[in-house]
C-alpha cells in the first residue's frame, strides 16, 4: 500500500500509521503526494484522539470499504469564510418562503445517516459503518455538530462536521429538497458570523461549495489558519442547540 514519489529529487512516501501508535502523531504535510492529491497516510484507527489530532493538523480522512483509514492533506484546500459567503437572491427568497425549520444539533446520527446514503449515479459511499461511529463518538464528546433542515416534519436537508476553537471542519451534507443543503450552510454561516468563526474548511471543490462562494487556498495558509484557529477555546457555534 505505502507508494513513492519523486518530487524535484525528494522522494514522498505514504506513512504507514498503526491502531496501537502514538495517535497524536502524524508525517508532515510537505509530504503529501500529488497524485493523488493530498494522499499524506495509511492506516491507524478513528479513535477521537487520532481524529481530533489531524484536524488540528489540516487533515483528514476519506476512504472507501474495503480499503484502510487514508489521510488525506490537498493542496490547494477548498474554504469558505463566513464574510464571503454567497447567498444568492433565490436563496434568500427559498430561506423566507420555503418553510425548512432549521435545528442545530438536534439528530446528529440521522444527518450522518442520510449523508451516507446512496445517491443517484453514485457506487458507494465513503461514510462507513466505522465513520459513522467515529463522527457520532466526537458528537457525544461535543467536537461533532450538526444542522438539520426539517419540512413538514421530515429531515430533507443537512450537513455535519467538526468544531475545534473557531475552526469548523465540514465533513458532508445533504439533500432530499431543492436547496435544503443550501439553506443548512445559510443557516450555519449566520451563526458563524456571530460567534466569531474564523473559517470553514469545505476540503475539496464543488461546483455546489463554489456557488456558496468557497474558493481554493494554499495549504500552508491553511495550515496556519488553521494552527491559529484551533488554539483557542470553541466559539460558541452551537452553544443554545
Amino acid at each position: 500500500m505505502p507508494r513513492a514519489q519523486n518530487d524535484g529529487g525528494v522522494n514522498k512516501t505514504i506513512t504507514w500509521l498503526t491502531p496501537e501508535g502514538d495517535r497524536e502523531w502524524f508525517p508532515p504535510l510537505e509530504q503529501a503526494l500529488e497524485e493523488p492529491d493530498g494522499l499524506l497516510a495509511a492506516g491507524g484507527d478513528l479513535a477521537p484522539a487520532r481524529l481530533l489530532a489531524a484536524y488540528r493538523r489540516g487533515i483528514f480522512p476519506w476512504y472507501s470499504a474495503g480499503q484502510p483509514v487514508l489521510w488525506w492533506s490537498p493542496n490547494p484546500r477548498e474554504v469558505l469564510l463566513p464574510a464571503e459567503f454567497r447567498r444568492t437572491r433565490s436563496l434568500s427568497k427559498t430561506l423566507r418562503n420555503r418553510g425548512f425549520e432549521v435545528t442545530f444539533d438536534r439528530d446528529f446520527a440521522a444527518v450522518v445517516a442520510a449523508c451516507a446514503a446512496r445517491r443517484e449515479n453514485s457506487a458507494g459511499t465513503w461514510i462507513t459503518p466505522e465513520m459513522h461511529a467515529a463522527y457520532c463518538e466526537l458528537h457525544a464528546r461535543g467536537r461533532a455538530h450538526s444542522v438539520e433542515v426539517r419540512l413538514d416534519g421530515a429531515l430533507v436537508g443537512g450537513l455535519y462536521g467538526v468544531l475545534m476553537g473557531s475552526v469548523f471542519f465540514g465533513e458532508s451534507m445533504f439533500s432530499r429538497e431543492r436547496d435544503a443543503s443550501k439553506v443548512a450552510f445559510a443557516r450555519l454561516v449566520e451563526r458563524a458570523v456571530v460567534a466569531g468563526l474564523q473559517l470553514i474548511d469545505c476540503q475539496l471543490p464543488t461546483a455546489h461549495l463554489r456557488s456558496l462562494g468557497s474558493r481554493p487556498m494554499d495549504r500552508t495558509e491553511f495550515s496556519r489558519r488553521v494552527r491559529e484557529g484551533t488554539a483557542g477555546p470553541d466559539v460558541p457555534l452551537f452553544a443554545d442547540a
